[in-house]
């Protein structure tokens, strides 16, 4: 009788056990992340009766999680380079609008200030045409102001975002630390996986994958070791890495992306971050953002000083030469932080037409004085300065430099926020080509006129290739259009494929649930059945109970 008393035990655990796994993943269907768990039995050992060997029931050897790790591997990969498309997709789009918008954009602004400037030169002398012509100046710096202050909260909007990316990216690291020491205890102690902390575990690296690009290897131990960007360490075992969000350098406005390694933080550029939202986010700066920025400020910087140059040539009303319309920032230059020398570096502009959008870095090595070129990397060295490039000339102003010192030069980024007009005096506009003429003489403002048309603007790093105004505002603009289709196109394979991705692994690890329907009646079946070959046995020994008396 205990025989059959036992196997029916053995017979009602099991069920026991099926029902409530077949419950929890019913309850869990919904739940982001979890993977259903199935239920693994096996027969006891049978005991050699005689007549042959009896079997004594069954154990439950396990409850397990459905898991494909390459599907896994699959979702996190794509998952990577969908975010990182959308977050640059959707920083960039900003800036499309505004260049290409036909009435708040800049080539409405310079057509309607050449605009005025022909219609000066219809009538020279008249006031109030004068007068609508200096508006017209103004309404144009007030642009290129709006302009560059709007991306320099895009800027802003950036260090923001990088911030809260890194407090992100390090709290699912200790998240995962946390988990790789809890289930390396389970293991080791109870000999089994806790299934559900195993998928919490993977439902961080899940997140972590939508935020940076994302590697896991498993140790033997059950511990993951988590690699981001192109192979840095977050988490090995127990140990945590960290990112840091700290300020360039060069350039205390600009929060970076650092990893920090035995007390010393390392900038990572976009090479090193790449997939995720912020890998999009950094691409999106350096890329597009900065190049914007720097481009819109090429355009003014040439714009008011090839207007200015012209100006000074001819005579105002008054009879006295030209001056600058337009007051123009110089080039921006800042040292690196760690500097141990005493240098003042400074930039002026030798020849605005020949200046190009890049910025550049000067670092002395000792004995040169090696100038790199942000838009194509070229260096240049020199043993002393100053030095002029690019319609640059570079100098120091002050002190020496220590081998190691490196600043920046930015001779573009600046211009648009800051330019101006230097007068307001409509007597002041010279349009006459002498000093001597009548108040009809618009021979030097018919070759203010004609700058609209000449082409004076720089191409990239040292093309040859030069634009007019209308040609490069217009390539700038159809840059950022191409960017923001291309983005657009590959967003659209990425999504698909992420969805793809998404739906084998799901219809793989995910909750069916006429299945689990399915098998909660096969194992309420199993559990009655149980408890009436147990009912059976309990009543055959109270039969031999009473032929006993």
């Amino acid at each position: 009788m205990s025989d059959i008393l036992s196997i029916g035990k053995s017979a009602l655990s099991s069920a026991q056990v099926g029902i409530s796994t077949t419950g929890h993943n019913i309850a869990n269907a919904n739940t982001p992340g979890f993977s259903r768990q199935i239920v693994s039995q096996e027969s006891k050992q049978p005991q050699n009766f005689g007549q042959g060997f009896i079997g004594q029931g069954s154990n439950v050897t396990g409850v397990a999680r459905v898991y494909n790790e390459m599907l896994a591997r699959n979702v996190t990969s794509s998952q990577s380079a969908s975010n990182r498309i959308e977050t640059y997709k959707s920083q960039l789009s900003p800036i499309d609008n505004l260049l290409s918008d036909n009435e708040a954009g800049l080539n409405p602004a310079m057509n309607n200030f050449f605009s005025s400037v022909k219609n000066v030169n219809a009538n020279p002398s008249d006031i109030p045409t004068r007068t609508a012509m200096l508006s017209d100046a103004q309404a144009l710096t007030n642009r290129y102001n709006t302009m560059s202050n709007r991306l320099n909260q895009i800027q802003q909007d950036v260090n923001t975002q990088v911030e809260g990316y890194v407090t992100e990216v390090n709290g699912i690291a200790e998240q995962i630390t946390r988990l790789n020491s809890i289930i390396q205890n389970a293991i080791n102690v109870e000999g089994k996986q806790p299934n559900d902390l195993m998928d919490q575990r993977d439902s961080l690296v899940s997140d972590l994958s939508k935020v940076i690009k994302t590697t896991v290897t498993e140790q033997g131990t059950g511990s993951y070791n988590v690699f981001v960007g192109n192979g840095l360490p977050l988490v090995i075992g127990n140990d945590t890495f960290n990112l840091a969000a700290t300020p360039n350098p060069t350039d205390p406005s600009r929060t970076e992306i650092g990893y920090q390694s035995r007390n010393k933080i390392t900038i990572l550029g976009k090479d090193s971050l790449a997939g995720g939202a912020m890998g999009g986010l950094i691409e999106f700066r350096e890329d597009s953002l900065d190049s914007a920025q720097n481009k819109i400020g090429q355009l003014a910087l040439v714009l008011a000083d090839q207007f200015n140059q012209q100006h000074r040539q001819g005579f105002d009303l008054n009879g006295d030469p030209g001056a600058d319309l337009f007051s123009i920032p110089g080039p921006a230059t800042t040292a690196h932080r760690e500097n141990t020398g005493t240098a003042a570096v400074g930039a002026v502009v030798a020849d605005a037409t020949a200046v190009t959008s890049s910025d550049y870095k000067i670092k002395y090595d000792g004995t040169n004085y090696n100038v790199t070129r942000s838009g194509d990397g070229n260096i240049t060295s020199v043993g002393a300065l100053p030095l002029t490039l690019d319609g640059l000339t570079i100098s120091i102003n002050s002190g020496a430099m220590n081998a190691g010192d490196e600043f920046v030069v930015r001779p573009t980024q600046n211009v648009a926020e800051s330019l101006k007009l230097a007068f307001s005096d409509t007597n002041k506009l010279a349009f006459a080509g002498s000093a001597t003429t009548g108040p009809s003489d618009n021979v030097n403002g018919l070759l203010l006129a004609k700058l609209q048309l000449d082409a004076v603007i720089q191409g990239p790093n040292d093309s040859t290739t030069k634009m007019s105004f209308t040609k490069a505002f217009a390539t700038l603009t159809s840059e950022v259009g191409n960017k923001a289709h291309e983005l657009n196109v590959t967003g659209a394979a990425e999504a698909q494929v992420l969805e793809t991705a998404t739906a084998s692994f799901q219809s793989e690890v995910g909750v069916n649930l006429d299945e689990e329907a399915a098998n909660l009646i096969r194992y309420q079946q199993a559990y009655q059945a149980a408890g009436k070959m147990m009912q059976m046995a309990s009543e055959l020994f109270n039969v031999i109970l009473t032929l006993g008396r």
